[in-house]
């Protein structure tokens, strides 16, 4: 039971940091994605400084990466959107592998003291003593001795619950991702072919559309 209550509060503990986490992100995500687009669109030169205020952000901090560079090629816009978003995406899954550990190791530790308490109470029974007085206290162990399978079980189900929902909100925003780098790229990439047309003029008035040249 100590290794289970220790698994259990590492759970907790882990929960609590990735709800509070997943909800502080989604309340700011949307209103941080709209203003670096909707700047970029209009005046690219203020996007690098409006997503730098919101670099602590993981969604502003993905869209600063590439904006901070000095009018890249293009296939390097591309490669540095990705990798901010691998690096922002990894972060977002911290945590992950501790929850893990306990929907693996919580049904196992409560099976094995099922069995240790099932062999300590088997083995102080003589076969004198069935059907006597005597085994009622070797029944009372047997039953506390199935409690740690319950409470591992109860442990790795919630663990796996969240474990699921956060999974969810995860894959969920490398979706959102992928979308918010392929707009942020096409807007680039006007931007670029007007600068080769007219190098004097680098206009950031280009209309905005949902493409998949953003990888995963």
């Amino acid at each position: 039971m100590w290794p289970l209550l220790i698994l259990s509060v590492l759970a907790l503990s882990t929960i609590i940091e990735r709800s509070i986490f997943w909800i502080r992100f989604l309340l700011k995500e949307g209103k941080i994605l709209n203003r670096v687009l909707e700047t970029a669109a209009r005046n690219w030169d203020a996007a690098p400084k409006v997503a730098k205020e919101n670099s602590k952000h993981p969604m502003g901090s993905f869209l600063y990466g590439p904006l901070r560079l000095d009018n890249p090629d293009p296939e390097v816009f591309h490669l540095a959107l990705e990798s901010s978003a691998d690096d922002e995406l990894a972060l977002m899954r911290r945590g992950d592998k501790v929850l893990e550990a306990v929907i693996a190791l919580s049904p196992l530790l409560g099976l094995l003291g099922t069995v240790l308490g099932l062999i300590t109470s088997l083995g102080n029974i003589q076969i004198s003593d069935l059907g006597t007085s005597s085994t009622t206290g070797v029944t009372l162990g047997i039953g506390e001795a199935l409690i740690s399978t319950a409470t591992g079980l109860i442990v790795a189900i919630i663990s796996l619950t969240f474990y699921r929902i956060f999974q969810s909100l995860w894959s969920n925003q490398v979706r959102i991702f992928r979308k918010a780098g392929s707009e942020l790229e096409v807007i680039y990439r006007q931007r670029w072919s007007d600068s080769e047309v007219n190098p004097s003029a680098f206009s950031g008035n280009t209309p905005s559309k949902f493409t998949d040249t953003f990888d995963q």
